[in-house]
């Protein structure tokens, strides 16, 4: 391996494993690893040193690369199912590659079908790129720095209560949740729908009476408009802006804090939540966070007037993103009705 080497060395991984200054294949060439991340198809953009753990495909004059290799790629967990889990480093034999069976149009179908798939491939790649790009931005907004700065500037205006303060969640509000529903409980009738952990952010498969729900909705606690409820359980830190339909959410396993808007907005809250501040520092899994965790969560919380306009400027890049998600639906349907 050279430092600085020109050309990528592909081998048994999902990556270069470093660089030479010389090649022995040139680019648009499929590789399968053939070790390591043994099954794992790729697509070699550029000339590149192919190594003694990496197989490279090269098709019959009857089939496009390109189609052969989406058709690789669609195959892609098939080609990890039959890798030799017993070996140590895993690896995937010729032969059982040589035996997958494929469907091979004419070669104008074929090249119909890789112009859809590329643009598809485009598409998804700059959607990537925008998710990136919002993430970036959004920490950043969210940062201690920024936030230090932008109320330093408002605090040389002369604006009282204009300083940055760090808290917990448990000292924005009062994590809350809405009263236990037992099974019993539930009802046949489409009346109010009961989210579970199961269908939250999707479409309830539950339901409560309409006088149960009245009852509860008065006597314990419940989200206002506006409120964020968070996932306690399963995937941690799922959220969904309660709308003010009449809707009941599973007791401990969906939450929100209960805050004063005139101290902390619910959409600085709902962008904050999104940077994932329940994850654990050692890279392990929780399936359960309780209300006492969330309620130690460090929060940076400026002036009221900042946490619009960071609002202001999420929700802005937010509704980019959204325009840009709808290109791919509309490219897929397109294609359909041709």
């Amino acid at each position: 391996m050279i430092s600085g080497g020109k050309y990528p060395v592909v081998s048994g991984g999902t990556g270069y494993m470093g660089y030479l200054n010389e090649y022995n294949r040139n680019e648009e060439t499929i590789t399968i690893a053939q070790y390591g991340t043994a099954g794992y198809v790729n697509w070699q953009k550029r000339k590149f040193w192919a190594n003694d753990v990496c197989f490279c495909v090269y098709p019959k004059n009857i089939i496009l690369n390109k189609y052969l290799y989406y058709f690789l790629s669609s195959k892609q967990n098939y080609l990890y199912k039959v890798s030799n889990k017993s070996a140590i480093p895993y690896s995937i034999s010729k032969e059982n590659i040589l035996k997958i069976k494929i469907s091979i149009p004419s070669l104008e179908t074929q090249e119909k079908i890789v112009k859809i798939l590329d643009n598809f491939t485009k598409y998804v790649t700059e959607l990537q790129a925008r998710n990136k790009q919002y993430n970036y931005y959004r920490d950043m907004l969210l940062s201690e720095d920024y936030l230090n700065k932008i109320s330093k500037k408002l605090d040389s205006l002369s604006v009282e209560n204009q300083e940055l303060r760090l808290t917990t969640l448990g000292e924005v509000g009062k994590v809350s949740m809405c009263r236990r529903i037992l099974k019993n409980q539930t009802t046949s009738n489409r009346e109010v729908p009961f989210y579970k952990i199961g269908t939250f952010g999707k479409k309830a498969d539950s339901f409560i009476s309409k006088s149960l729900f009245e009852e509860y909705k008065s006597r314990y606690s419940f989200p206002k408009k506006g409120d964020i409820l968070i996932s306690a359980s399963g995937t941690i830190g799922r959220t969904v802006i309660y709308n003010g339909e009449d809707a009941y959410f599973q007791d401990s396993n969906i939450v929100w804090i209960d805050n004063d808007e005139t101290v902390v907005k619910n959409k600085y809250l709902y962008y904050f939540y999104s940077t994932n501040p329940w994850k654990i520092s050692n890279g392990g899994t929780i399936s359960r966070i309780y209300n006492k965790d969330i309620e130690k969560i460090k929060i940076f919380v400026p002036p009221i007037e900042i946490q619009n306009k960071i609002v202001k400027i999420l929700d802005r890049f937010q509704e980019l993103l959204s325009d840009t998600k709808g290109l791919l639906p509309l490219e897929i349907e397109q294609r359909r009705k041709q």
